[in-house]
This record gives structure tokens, C-alpha cells and sequence, in this order.
């Protein structure tokens, strides 16, 4: 952690807002969790990035944005991609 993201959380603690309970920190925690899901099926299957992109209808650096956790696709492009990856999609609302 560096200087400014401890002052950041140490003005959120000060203030009593909590970090982990912001939308932005869920929303990211979300998307690095389908980006890691993305990534351990891919590699399971054998795929490189580029070829799940070509399966998908997508381009390399989308799923490399995907599998970072640096962006969200739409559920069009996530229902592309579960059929892409042979598996299944499930969304819990928690």
C-alpha cells in the first residue's frame, strides 16, 4: 500500500465510512472475480487469449481487459463468452 492510498483509508476510517462496504470497492471486487473466473477457464481449456476472443466474436485485448478486472462486459458479450468457455452463467443477487 502506498502513502496516499493509506491516507485515503485513514480519512474513510476517520469518517467512518468503510472501504470495503463503498460501491466502487464491491463493483471492482466483482469484476476481478469474473475476470479470475475467466482466466482459470481459459487456461483449463487450453485456450489463448486470442483464441477465446475469435470463439467470442470479441478482440484479444477486450479479454485481456476482462481477465484484469478492468472492465465489465454486458451480458450480451458475457453470454458470448460462457458459450466461448463451454461453461454456464449464474447471477446471484446477494
Amino acid at each position: 500500500m502506498n502513502h496516499s492510498q493509506w491516507k485515503t483509508r485513514r480519512t474513510r476510517k476517520l469518517s467512518g465510512d468503510s472501504i470495503e462496504e463503498s460501491p466502487a470497492y464491491v463493483e471492482a471486487g466483482y469484476a476481478f472475480a469474473l475476470g479470475q473466473a475467466v482466466h482459470d477457464r481459459r487456461t483449463e481449456l487450453g485456450l489463448s487469449q486470442t483464441e477465446l476472443a475469435r470463439r467470442a466474436g470479441m478482440t484479444q485485448p477486450q479479454i485481456s481487459n476482462i481477465e484484469g478486472g478492468d472492465s465489465v462486459p454486458t451480458l450480451p458479450l458475457l453470454t458470448r463468452l460462457t458459450k466461448a468457455l463451454d461453461a454456464s452463467l449464474t447471477i446471484d443477487r446477494r
